[in-house]
This record gives structure tokens, sequence and C-alpha cells, in this order.
């Protein structure tokens, strides 16, 4: 199993990103994925989940209406689209697999910078 992000970077406030997760060894539609941030100093926080079957989305209250979690089953690839991104955002973002707090497997993650 292995999980590969990418798509990090600096931009200023108010930009976007989108980050990808390239998963091999399973088939991603099969399995809960999440997306995971940490910040400097800080300790993990979980940002987004999609869940295997329907699909459906969750999100932390500081990243709702502006992130968006969405897989490519055909490419087997995770993504999290990031728009109007804050200066708080700024983090290491990770994809793992499984649902929040009980995820088996984690990618190297990508930088994500927000800075003027």
């Amino acid at each position: 199993v292995q999980l590969v992000e990418s798509g990090g970077g600096m931009v200023q406030p108010g930009g976007s990103l989108r980050l990808s997760c390239a998963a091999s060894g399973f088939t991603l539609s099969t399995y809960d994925m999440s997306w995971v941030r940490q910040a400097p100093g800080k300790g993990p926080e979980w940002v987004s989940t999609i869940l295997t079957g329907g699909g459906s989305t969750y999100y932390a209250d500081s990243v709702k209406g502006r992130f968006t979690i969405s897989r490519d089953n055909a490419k087997n690839t995770l993504y999290l689209q990031m728009n109007s991104l804050k200066p708080e955002d700024t983090a290491l973002y990770y994809c793992a697999r499984g649902l929040p707090g009980t995820e088996d497997y984690w990618g190297q993650g990508t930088q994500v910078t927000v800075s003027s």
C-alpha cells in the first residue's frame, strides 16, 4: 500500500490549490479516505473524509464551503480542491486511508503555504 501526495505549494491568500493523492496497492474506491493537516507546532487536524459506497463527504468547520474532497476511481486518486485559502490553512497535508482516528496508511505529506 502506498499513498503519494502532490500539488502543494505557496499561494497568496484567496488563492486555490488542488492536492492529489495517488494510491497504489489497493482500490481506493473501496475504502473511506481522509485528508489530515498539521500546522507548525500544532497537532494533526482532520480536514475532510469521503466515504466508500455512496461517496458522502464531510468537512471540518474550518474548511467547509472552501474545500472539496473527491476521487477519480479510474485513476485511483484522491483529491482536495482548496479555494479561498487563508494563512491559517498553512500546513503539511496528508492523505490517509480510513476514517478519522482509525487511519491505517498515510502518505508522506505535501506542504501548503498561504502567504502574501
